[in-house]
């Protein structure tokens, strides 16, 4: 029979940028057993409860990881709104070193008394780390940066960030100063600042994930849905790059997440969702 899960849901963060609050949720078996810690990153348009996330999590528990996800602090939502988004000005204001460092801030809060998660359910010496689509970006960077991450896992990640915008569009951008992205989902027009992109250009090197991949000195997995509508799978190969030690997965038929949606109304994980949970499972419990 399997261990009942301990649920700690929606603690509380402070982003070090404006103090913002946001939150995260804890998953794991109590067992009193010193359990690796996964922290979970979403995507662009995403969030800690998207989909069948909460299934991802239940299974990383039950397999003895403490498993974090959080929402980022400008990823749209607020703690009241979780699933919402519901601050499009915040959303507007999002960059990628605030969420790098929202993801530090989380990490901050494992060692010590005074975290979400008792000192003896986990080992705050193993943290490890996945990402999904930009979220897998930053688990990557976050990985490259934080020594205390000791391996990290990308699903669908973003190859390369200085790729996103083509030249056209950043030119309306500047002289605009906003652009809007559909969310066809939501039936929202989500506006994001011209600040990402000039954060970009004066942080480039903390953002640049082909040399972060390049110089990581610790196990990597990579993998890639052979049929993404969103960003070619090629790119994650070509990321691994030959005579590596990284671990490429090409997940032949999965589309971008993988056979996930939301809202999500299955009771068990997509069976291209399971697939890449089980060998993630399986590289974090390698030695």
């Amino acid at each position: 029979m399997p261990a009942k899960i301990k649920l700690i849901k929606d603690f509380p963060l402070i982003s070090p940028h404006k103090q913002r609050p946001f939150i995260a949720d804890a998953r794991y078996c109590e067992d009193g057993l010193n359990k690796p810690v996964v922290v979970f990153v979403h995507g662009f348009k995403g969030f800690k409860d998207w989909g069948h996330f909460n299934l991802i999590a239940d299974h990383f528990a039950q397999e003895g990881f403490v498993f974090i996800k959080l929402n980022l602090s400008h990823n749209g939502t607020t703690p009241e709104s979780p699933l919402d988004f519901a601050d499009l000005k915040a959303f507007s204001e999002n960059n990628f070193s605030i969420e790098l460092d929202d993801i530090g801030a989380l990490i901050d809060t494992l060692p010590g008394t005074d975290g979400p998660v008792p000192e003896k359910e986990m080992d705050a010496e193993r943290v490890y780390i996945i990402g999904h689509s930009r979220g897998g970006s930053l688990a990557l960077l976050k990985a490259y940066e934080d020594k205390r991450i000791k391996k990290v896992a990308a699903w669908a990640p973003v190859h390369d960030l200085s790729e996103r915008w083509p030249e056209e569009v950043l030119k309306k951008w500047k002289e605009e100063g906003i652009y809007y992205v559909y969310n066809g989902r939501t039936k929202q027009n989500m506006p994001m600042k011209y600040q990402i992109v000039e954060d970009f250009q004066s942080n480039r090197d903390r953002l640049d994930v082909p040399k972060a991949v390049k110089n990581l000195n610790i196990p990597v997995l990579l993998i890639h849905g052979t049929t993404d509508e969103t960003l070619p799978y090629q790119n994650t190969e070509r990321l691994a790059g030959p005579g590596s030690d990284i671990i490429f997965m090409k997940v032949q038929g999965a589309n971008h997440v993988f056979g996930g949606s939301h809202p999500f109304t299955g009771r068990t994980l997509p069976d291209h969702t399971l697939k890449i949970v089980n060998k993630t499972v399986s590289f974090f419990q390698s030695e």
